[in-house]
């Protein structure tokens, strides 16, 4: 194991089972030392019951990654379903072939999940408008992909961290920061957005930042007048400062109608969530969101043993037994034990991961997306709101 410079847990760790929490490696000593190693089922799930709750799962590919070449077969939901309870994984195995692995697993599951969701939640805000991630500024610069990858997964159209970007084998895009226009000047705007218009490659988007020094309405109109072919201004006012926003951003359409403008859409970003977003998006044509979707909390998942060489075994608190998870036809999440449901009353969403330490499933970011769009529409996500 390497360390760099950065306070950062390198891959070789995560990968060989060090990223773990020490009482695994006392259980494996434990073990050994008792000479007991039995074949376990182990369930991941983040409550044992339907709540109504919905959740999209997320990060399943490094789960994959992280448990492939181990002698275990894995079945889990698939990437981008929507769940509400029970479990979404079920490893078997001998337990001291995965034990050490558990504290990364979850890790990989909780914080993926958690920002998917949320990015859901801003995609059902504004459903026929743009909305990019600018989330993973507020992050641990390690966590970047996974940031991006989890916002693409819930619906979000674009991200804007490079290096996460080559990650992911996405484009990262992006406006202008108020520091470009700062280094210009007050009352220096036209220059700052036409040197920008020169120096940036012609398929990058005209977007000005227009509310750095002056009223949004002034910079807009100016920055609309600056450059020919402008797509869009983007307001980015702190909330201390923007007051009505909704009011600011209306004015700012009308006055840009009013001088034949028209063609110039508008983008708005800063402390955004979903209500920002239904408020606004009759009135803009895209979102750059952040914190919202970065700063979600993880899940809750754990994972526990529940079944010990074929019989049912659990502590307390929790469902003994391995089992299955279904969409019902009425958009329900129904759990019951393995083998003992109705296979035609819903689909079985539990599916085959991992079989004797071979990933057996693709991983496609447009496909976790759809699935999360989709599954949210069959279970009413974001329908109350």
């Amino acid at each position: 194991m390497t360390q760099g410079p950065f306070t950062v847990v390198d891959q070789d760790a995560i990968a060989s089972g060090a990223a773990t929490d020490a009482y695994f490696d006392r259980t494996e000593r434990t073990l050994a030392h008792a000479g007991r190693n039995p074949h376990v089922v182990a369930e991941v799930n983040a409550s044992q019951f339907p709540s109504g709750d919905w959740s999209v799962l997320a990060g399943l590919d490094d789960a994959a990654h992280l448990l492939e070449g181990l002698p275990i077969d894995v079945l889990a939901i698939p990437e981008g379903r929507l769940f509400d309870g029970g479990p979404v994984m079920r490893i078997e195995g001998r337990y001291a072939s995965f034990a050490r692995y558990e504290t990364a697993l979850l890790g990989f599951l909780s914080h993926a999940s958690g920002m998917a969701t949320r990015a859901l939640e801003v995609r059902n805000a504004a459903p026929d408008s743009t909305v990019l991630s600018f989330g993973s500024r507020h992050v641990h610069p390690s966590l970047g992909a996974v940031v991006e990858r989890s916002a693409l997964i819930g619906g979000l159209d674009g991200i804007s961290n490079v290096a996460a970007g080559a990650v992911i084998d996405r484009e990262a895009g992006g406006t202008m920061p108020h520091a470009l226009m700062i280094c210009f000047g007050r009352g220096e705007q036209e220059a700052a957005w036409q040197a920008f218009d020169a120096a940036v490659d012609p398929d990058v988007p005209r977007v000005a930042l227009s509310d750095t020094y002056s009223d949004e309405v002034d910079e807009a109109i100016r920055a609309a007048e600056a450059v020919d072919g402008l797509d869009s201004v983007r307001l980015d006012t702190t909330s201390s400062r923007r007051g009505d926003f909704e009011r600011i951003v209306r004015e700012v359409r009308w006055e840009l109608d009013a001088r034949g403008h028209d063609d110039v859409g508008i983008f708005v970003s800063g402390g955004l969530g979903p209500d920002e977003l239904r408020a606004l998006r009759a009135h803009v044509d895209g979102f750059g969101v952040g914190g919202y979707v970065s700063n979600a909390d993880p899940l809750d998942f754990g994972l526990d043993i529940v079944a010990v060489e074929g019989e049912p075994a659990a502590k307390r608190g929790k469902l003994s037994g391995a089992k299955q998870v279904y969409r019902t036809p009425e958009g329900g999440h129904a759990i019951t034990r393995a083998g003992a449901g109705d296979e035609s009353a819903g689909e079985p969403l539990l599916e085959p991961l991992i079989e004797d330490g071979s990933v057996v499933r693709e991983f496609d970011i447009d496909d976790a997306a759809a699935r999360a769009r989709d599954d949210g529409a069959a279970v009413g996500f974001g329908a109350d709101l």
